[in-house]
């Protein structure tokens, strides 16, 4: 059971740095975006085994194909919600004091 949920949470990290070298921040740690796609890939691998009533295994392909989709649904999540607060415009260049 343990070795499924690390396995989750691996699966998670991972997508998570490839998520993090494929956007824009805008500011963001980076190391958060790691830890909700982290969260994400957990969610959903919890939500595979209470839905399939599948055990929490070593390495089930269907629970690991369900928790990267979950990182990847989390990373993107964040990043939409994230996009909302954060400027995208230029600054103003000041001509004169």
């Amino acid at each position: 059971m343990i070795f499924g949920i690390i396995g989750w949470v691996a699966v998670g990290l991972i997508v998570g740095f490839i998520a993090r070298k494929m956007t824009d921040l805008h500011g963001d740690d980076p190391r958060l975006g790691i830890a909700i796609a982290a969260g994400g890939a957990v969610i959903a691998g919890l939500l595979y085994s209470l839905v399939t009533w599948s055990p929490v295994t070593a390495w089930n392909f269907w629970s690991i194909l369900f928790a990267t989709l979950g990182g990847i649904a989390g990373v993107l999540i964040w990043h939409q919600v994230r996009s909302r607060y954060v400027s995208r415009s230029s600054y103003p260049t000041r001509r004169s004091y």
